[in-house]
């Protein structure tokens, strides 16, 4: 291990990029490549590059232009494929191969048609080969968290005995749960000690691919394979900013440090949905348009009191320019009031209460009220008051 130091292995550009709708051109891929780098990802995977020629050739414009940060390329554990991958990192300064091959019952006997002992022999070999053209390799075992444990285990022990610096377990289609991955990571981190990095790659099909994480990280793992956006194959990987801001919040739980730039969090998710055809849903942590918007009229007053009554994290610090006051049917005369102040009008008690009935009418028929349509009932408010008088 690595003390409590974790590593980030983005694979937005890998993995995120085969979701449908999220395919990136060479050009777009580095010009995300740039902003991770802002982010300050320590593994960047930029590619499949057997997949096509624009993978390759992502993989080695990647690597060319970001010779200080490691950039990986994904592999079957076939010779074809690991010197396809040798030979677009050719030249990278910090080049990672990443290799993998299925290792569940299910997969050996419905996709691969092998052996138990075909597989580990093939894992065993790739790694080898891999490392006759490169230091760092990584090996996943693809549906790790449905693999007879003994089996995961000697597999495990044997592509590290083979040279693999890095083993990814993946929870390839979102099976486990917390406590149930911990166990397993704890047990493989027992089993190869400090001879290499544990990872774990986490997907979201029960919505616990970062709670998974964590767990993991808790039980030893110090690299994490996730995304912007939590992008990636079904319902995604296990979000980048997510498992970054928890640490962050949270260190009197999780005191374990990444070298993720928090700031640039916001500015990577909208570049991304710039170049894919969707955003992050408005409810999405830490990136979604509500994630520091407040409605309710309790929630409003308690944040214009005090913001840390309801934000555990200032949105500045992700990024995000500013928390927004929401103001429809549940808001309260507090925040209406504080709108009326920032649209330059001082009113009295009473002018608020008639602007905030008049804006409850007009909220209860609508979605949201616009500033324009809150100038224009305190204007006529003001109206009438001066035609009383």
């Amino acid at each position: 291990m690595t003390g409590n130091r974790v590593f980030i292995f983005d694979t937005t550009l890998r993995d995120g990029e085969q979701s449908p709708g999220c395919s990136m051109t060479v050009h777009e891929k580095l010009g995300m490549a740039r902003k991770l780098a802002d982010l300050g990802v320590d593994i960047m995977e930029a590619g499949f590059p057997i997949a096509s020629e624009g993978d390759f050739e992502a993989v080695r414009a990647v690597a060319a232009e970001h010779p200080d940060i490691k950039v990986a390329a994904l592999c079957r554990a076939t010779k074809l494929d690991i010197e396809r991958a040798a030979d677009a990192l050719k030249g990278a300064k910090k080049a990672r191969i990443h290799t993998f091959i299925a290792t569940s019952d299910i997969h050996l006997q419905y996709k691969l048609k092998k052996s138990r002992q075909q597989v580990l022999e093939e894992a065993v070999k790739a790694v080898q080969l891999a490392r006759q053209y490169c230091d760092d390799v990584e090996f996943s075992a693809e549906d790790a968290t449905r693999t007879d444990a003994d089996y995961l285990e000697q597999i495990s022990v044997a592509v590290v005995d083979a040279g693999a610096t890095t083993v990814n377990l993946p929870d390839t289609v979102g099976w486990s749960v917390p406590h149930e991955y911990a166990a397993l990571i704890g047990r493989m981190v027992k089993s190869f000690g400090d001879r290499a990095i544990l990872s774990v790659h986490c997907h979201d099909d029960l919505g616990l691919a970062v709670a998974n994480s964590i767990a993991a990280v808790q039980a030893g793992a110090r690299q994490i394979e996730c995304t912007v956006n939590g992008i990636g194959e079904r319902a995604g990987n296990c979000s980048l900013e997510e498992i970054v801001a928890a640490f962050a919040v949270r260190k009197d739980q999780l005191p374990f440090e990444t070298g993720i730039n928090l700031k640039e969090l916001y500015p990577a998710s909208q570049l991304l949905s710039s170049l894919i055809t969707f955003g992050p849903q408005p409810n999405k942590a830490i990136v979604g348009e509500n994630a520091f918007a407040h409605e309710a009229g309790i929630h409003q007053d308690g944040y214009l009191k005090h913001r840390a009554t309801y934000e555990i994290i200032p949105p500045e610090s992700v990024g995000v320019p500013e928390g927004r006051l929401v103001l429809g049917k549940h808001s309260g005369r507090h925040a209406l009031n504080d709108r009326c102040a920032d649209l330059g009008y001082q009113l009295t008690r009473e002018q608020l209460d008639e602007v905030y009935h008049r804006f409850i009418a007009l909220a209860d028929r609508k979605k949201g009220v616009r500033n324009d349509e809150i100038s224009g009932i305190i204007r006529q408010v003001i109206a009438n008051a001066a035609a009383a008088d």
